[in-house]
């Protein structure tokens, strides 16, 4: 019996030892993870910022113009009897086109240079007559004269229209479209035929009215095409309109851009970037770095090993650039990966640095 009560005893006291030792596991784990939680570190990569140089651009879209695109006419009447230029021929400017029939007018040229050269012949005559002899009246002698003059302009008349029988090309450039054939008949001001002149080409956009105050002529510009992926074109604005448009409240802008091979054509979209400003040794960082607070926006910036919550001042932005215009100096240390699991004074470790 005394045994018995002997490992009865022991029983007991193991029993009794396992249970404070569980009451006591509890509290330790629980002390355990409160330093855990009061000494946690986030992970994040940083940015140290300084002055660059900021270039604000406004997006547009424009389309493609050729420099000049003319509709040739003819300027006298008759039946085209020849054609000088094929379509698609690149021309110059005064090379002829086509010839219409100038037969009559070269009758009629023919007839007034003959009534032209007696009028010169009476009125030298009667020239000598009344200045050398005196011979004759004065009226006589102002009648011969106005006649001859009279007889030498009906002369260079009908000479400048048998030249327009010949239609040229007033403007350099290529036969675009011919609008008549061979046995056309035509009257002054029939169109005969469309030149188009692209080198240069004429880029146009409008730009809104905000801008206004910002946009003028000899501002840098830049022109994607979507034809010509991976290929920028630029030139300087050579033209603001004074005027705001009533139906967009945009005004326009134009200038214009080599196009040696033409393969800029007219009527293509274009994607316009104007630059609207410059500013010199701003502070910019990623768009994502920004935090959004009630009163505005907050940058992480990292003193020592913990982070530091700055409310900060936004400029413009491009490109997922910000500028920041107040709350960050040159140098510091700020968030941009991380920043969304951060508070006010979290300690840190830097796992990355740009």
């Amino acid at each position: 019996m005394r045994v018995d009560a002997w490992k009865l005893g022991g029983i007991v006291t193991l029993v009794a030892l396992v249970a404070l030792n569980g009451c006591g596991a509890p509290e330790a784990d629980g002390a355990a993870e409160s330093v855990e939680e009061s000494g946690r570190v986030v992970n994040v990569e940083v940015l140290e910022v300084g002055p660059a140089s900021f270039v604000e651009v406004i997006r547009l879209t424009g389309t493609v113009a050729a420099n000049r695109d003319v509709t040739v006419s003819a300027e006298e009447s008759g039946v085209v009897i020849e054609l000088l230029v094929e379509k698609g021929a690149l021309v110059a400017a005064g090379q002829p086109l086509l010839r219409i029939d100038d037969r009559v007018l070269a009758s009629q040229v023919a007839q007034a240079r003959a009534q032209a050269a007696l009028a010169r012949e009476v009125w030298d005559r009667r020239r000598r007559l009344f200045e050398e002899d005196k011979v004759g009246s004065e009226l006589s002698y102002l009648e011969a004269k106005y006649n001859a003059e009279q007889a030498q302009a009906a002369l260079a008349t009908l000479q400048h229209r048998l030249e327009r029988a010949v239609v040229s090309a007033p403007v350099e450039g290529v036969l675009d479209a011919r609008l008549v054939e061979v046995g056309t008949m035509v009257g002054p001001g029939t169109p005969v035929a469309r030149i188009v002149d692209m080198d240069p080409v004429k880029v146009m956009g409008g730009v809104p009215e905000r801008y206004a105050a910002d946009i003028r002529v000899g501002a840098r510009a830049t022109v994607t095409f979507d034809a010509f992926e991976g290929q920028q074109f630029t030139g300087n604005i050579g033209f603001v309109g004074a005027a705001i448009e009533s139906s967009n409240r945009t005004f326009p802008v134009e200038f214009r851009l080599p196009n040696p091979g033409r393969a800029v054509k007219p009527e293509m979209v274009a994607h316009i970037e104007l630059v609207r400003r410059v500013l010199d040794g701003a502070l910019m960082v990623p768009q994502e770095a920004l935090v959004r607070a009630e009163d505005g926006y907050v940058l992480f910036v990292i003193v020592d090993d913990h982070a530091e919550a700055r409310s900060v001042v936004l400029g413009p932005s491009q490109h997922n650039q910000a500028v920041i215009t107040s709350g960050i100096e040159a140098g510091d240390r700020v968030v941009v990966v991380g920043q969304k699991q951060l508070a006010a004074d979290d300690r840190v470790r830097v796992v990355g640095e740009g």
